[in-house]
């Protein structure tokens, strides 16, 4: 069963949550310059697809 694509309310919540991860100390999963927004990161990582969060939709 592939995949579904996300609706904008799990999107804004993955970038949000992985935002605050970052802004606490978390490693960036993908290359960054120096001073970028905790939110383009989180942007950037759900494009590439290398977000470390999952969706339950039970």
């Amino acid at each position: 069963m592939p995949a579904k694509k996300l609706t904008r309310f799990e999107r804004a919540r993955l970038i949000g949550a992985r935002a605050l991860q970052l802004s606490m100390g978390a490693k960036p999963l993908v290359k960054v310059s120096d001073s970028i927004d905790p939110i383009d990161i989180a942007t950037m990582e759900l494009k590439q697809n290398k977000i470390p969060l999952d969706i339950n939709r039970g």
